[in-house]
């Protein structure tokens, strides 16, 4: 996972760093230095001292003074991060930095390979994170990792509390103990997946009912869809229980966010489009019933973006799209040129119906507008004002930039990876 790459599937994506709303209230940054540089000597001493070891394996930056300035930003992230961990209770959390040109020893024997990636080793797990190298996005998944894999719900207002999560893929089962042989199984299938995906069980049976659970019987609930899929085969072991969840863990609607900006997302090529939308309330309503509809169709997949969640690209989009982001949008782009074409939705005061929505994706579809695999890599053309200006890539042929397996290829300059602060790939999939 590269930090000023991003690689997905079904979505679009960008490069640098959002205005997203903080949730956490951050303390001023109090100037001491609590990021070690670890390296040969020092990394096992270093890694001993704490439960928790938050590592930053980053490429060198060099002579460039671009890269140099997009370093200092990342480790002032990270010492913000390491001031507000510091002050955790229950585990000793640290934080390091591994440079990858002059510690390449280190990361080896880590196991670390993908530079410009975050690793948070906990226990006998190594876990990556993929979202945005911000302070509070990256504070708020590391405590999402120290939580137990599975939480339990007990009473009305717990199930109310469960009840009240769309946003993420999230299963729940019904066991007779914490003793028991199934509920183990799926504690150990839920340590897989953590945090990732959200596990929940019950050992009330007043719950239970309001669920309709069965004795150890396991419900998967895609996001954003209120109807849940009932596990097959029950009682399940953790083999079972993985491979049902690796194989049903792509959301029909999904929503991007900054905690997961950067997951890459290429698992089944037989996907045929991308589809584009930026919408809110009533239509967030009715693309559910899209969803809905469509949970078994491997052809459509969603994804949300909330314009509220990151005001910086706003302007990006407007103009590279032409769109309005004042009200709803839905489009499907032409990867090869991103010419795109956009639902006429009358400046969001008549939304269109499910069914009009259904039926637009599909002549869209079998228009031809979406015929092959494509990876296209769009540079926006404004950078923050403290970077240098964009790097244009107009010139460069797709080709060159994407191998077989639509990763990006190691051509470009060295030096180059640290300008493209502003940059999106957009997969299409036939």
């Amino acid at each position: 996972m590269k930090w000023t790459w991003v690689l997905v599937a079904v979505l679009l994506s960008f490069g640098g760093q959002s205005l997203a709303t903080e949730s956490l209230d951050f303390p001023e940054y109090d100037g001491k230095d609590r990021v070690h540089n670890l390296d040969a000597k020092n990394y096992k001493s270093v890694m001993r001292k704490y439960d928790v070891m938050v590592v930053y394996y980053h490429d060198h930056p060099g002579s460039s003074r671009v890269a140099q300035r997009q370093f200092e930003t990342e480790e002032l992230a990270l010492e913000r991060a390491a001031q507000v961990l510091d002050e955790f209770e229950d585990e000793d959390i640290g934080v390091g930095l591994i440079d990858a040109k002059l510690d390449k020893v280190v990361a080896k024997k880590l196991g670390l390979e993908e530079s410009d990636s975050i690793f948070i080793f906990t226990d006998d797990e190594v876990i990556e994170y993929d979202g945005e190298l911000e302070a509070d996005t990256l504070v708020e998944f590391i405590y999402d990792v120290l939580e137990d894999p599975v939480e339990i719900i007990d009473n009305s207002r717990e199930l109310k509390g469960f009840e009240s999560i769309e946003e993420d893929i999230k299963l729940v089962g019904y066991f007779k103990s914490h003793k028991s042989e199934h509920f183990e199984a799926f504690a150990d299938a839920a340590e897989e997946f953590h945090p990732h995906i959200k596990f929940f069980a019950t050992f009330n049976p007043k719950v239970a009912k309001a669920l309709e659970l069965k004795l150890d019987e396991v419900d998967f609930y895609e996001s954003f869809l209120e109807n849940p899929v009932v596990i097959p085969g029950k009682p399940y072991s953790e083999k079972e229980l993985v491979k049902f969840i690796e194989n049903n863990d792509r959301p029909t609607l999904r929503k991007l966010k900054p905690s997961n900006l950067y997951e890459i997302w290429v698992r089944n090529v037989t996907l045929s489009a991308l589809h584009q939308f930026f919408f809110y309330g009533e239509f967030l309503h009715k693309l559910k019933q899209v969803a809905e509809d469509n949970t078994d169709n491997p052809n459509l997949s969603i994804l949300w973006i909330d314009p509220d969640d990151f005001p910086l690209l706003l302007p990006h989009w407007e103009k590279t799209f032409g769109i309005d982001l004042s009200h709803p949008q839905i489009g499907v782009i032409e990867a090869d040129d991103a010419d795109s074409v956009w639902m006429d939705i009358d400046n969001g005061e008549d939304l269109p119906s499910v069914d009009e929505l259904e039926e637009w994706l599909e002549d869209e579809i079998s228009l031809g507008l979406v015929n092959k695999f494509y990876c296209f890599l769009f540079l926006f053309d404004q950078v923050k004002a403290d970077s240098v200006d964009a790097l244009e890539l107009s010139g460069l042929e797709l080709d060159s930039l994407i191998d077989d397996d639509c990763q990006l290829k190691d051509i470009l300059p060295g030096k180059h990876s640290h300008e493209l602060m502003n940059i999106a790939i957009i997969i299409l999939m036939e």
